[in-house]
C-alpha cells in the first residue's frame, strides 16, 4: 500500500472542528486527483512501451517485456477496482488485445503461414456478463487469396470463482468463410492449442478502458475497451 494512501486515510479519521473541516476536505479531493493523475501517466508510459509490438505475439525483446511488466505490476497495486465480478458493468463489452505474452514463433509461426502467407489481424473479446460468455475474435486475411478476410471464433463459457477470478469452459470455435478454414484445416489443432481460453483467469486491473488479466498458464493480457461489435 502507498504511503500516500495512508497518510490520506489518516487525515479522513483526525477528528473534524468548524475550523479545519473544509481544508481537510480539500486535501482529500487533491488526493483523489493526484492518484487519478498518477495512474493516466502510468497508462501513457505503458502505451509508450507496447507501441510497435504487434501485440507481442511474435516476441519482444527480453528488456522491453522486462519493462511491461513493471509498468503492469504498478497498475495492479493501484487497482480501482479489485473486486470487478461484484461490479459486472466494468468487465462486460468489447474489448481489443493490444498485449499478450502469448507468442507463436519458429516452427508453430511457419505451419500456420503467419510469416508471409496470412497476415494476424486484430484481437477481440467479448465479454456477455448476463449469459455468463465470452466470445473471442481472432482476424486473419490470406495475401495469397486475394486478401481474403476471415476469423477464428471462440466462445466460452465462464464462471465465477472469486471477486477477481474466473473459471473458463471451452465450448466450441468456427473458422469463416470456409475457404479460410481450408487454409488452417491441417494445423487448426495447434491454432486451438494457442488460443483456446480454457482454465481460469484473473482480472488484476480494470477501468473504464484498460482491463489486465493473468491465466493459469502464466499468461499476461492487456485490453483495451473498444467500440466495435
Amino acid at each position: 500500500m502507498r504511503s500516500g494512501g495512508i497518510v490520506s486515510r489518516k487525515k479522513r479519521m483526525r477528528p473534524l472542528c468548524a475550523g479545519n473541516h473544509e481544508s481537510i476536505v480539500n486535501a482529500g479531493e487533491k488526493y483523489d486527483l493526484a492518484e487519478e493523475t498518477e495512474l493516466g501517466q502510468i497508462k501513457v508510459r505503458l502505451y509508450q512501451a507496447l507501441d510497435g509490438l504487434n501485440r507481442g505475439i511474435f516476441g519482444v525483446p527480453s528488456a522491453k517485456k522486462s519493462e511491461i511488466e513493471d509498468l503492469v505490476r504498478l497498475l495492479e497495486s493501484q487497482n480501482p477496482n479489485p473486486d470487478p465480478m461484484s461490479n459486472l458493468d466494468k468487465v462486460g463489452g468489447c474489448w481489443k488485445l493490444v498485449y499478450s505474452t502469448i507468442t507463436i514463433l519458429g516452427s508453430r509461426r511457419t505451419k500456420l503461414g503467419l510469416r508471409d502467407f496470412i497476415n494476424l489481424g486484430d484481437f477481440f473479446q467479448i465479454v456477455d456478463v448476463t449469459e455468463g460468455k465470452a466470445t473471442n475474435v481472432i482476424k486473419f486475411n490470406a495475401r495469397g487469396l486475394n486478401m481474403l478476410n476471415g476469423q477464428l471464433t471462440i466462445q466460452a463459457s465462464y464462471k465465477v470463482a472469486s471477486g477477481s477470478r474466473v473459471d473458463i469452459t471451452y465450448e466450441r470455435s468456427t473458422i469463416t468463410p470456409d475457404r479460410l478454414m481450408n487454409v488452417f484445416r491441417q494445423n487448426y489443432n495447434l491454432l486451438l492449442e494457442i488460443f483456446n481460453p480454457e482454465g481460469w483467469l484473473k482480472i488484476t486491473y480494470v477501468d473504464n478502458d484498460l482491463r489486465i488479466g493473468r491465466d493459469n498458464k502464466g499468461n499476461l493480457f492487456i485490453l483495451e475497451r473498444s467500440d466495435e461489435t
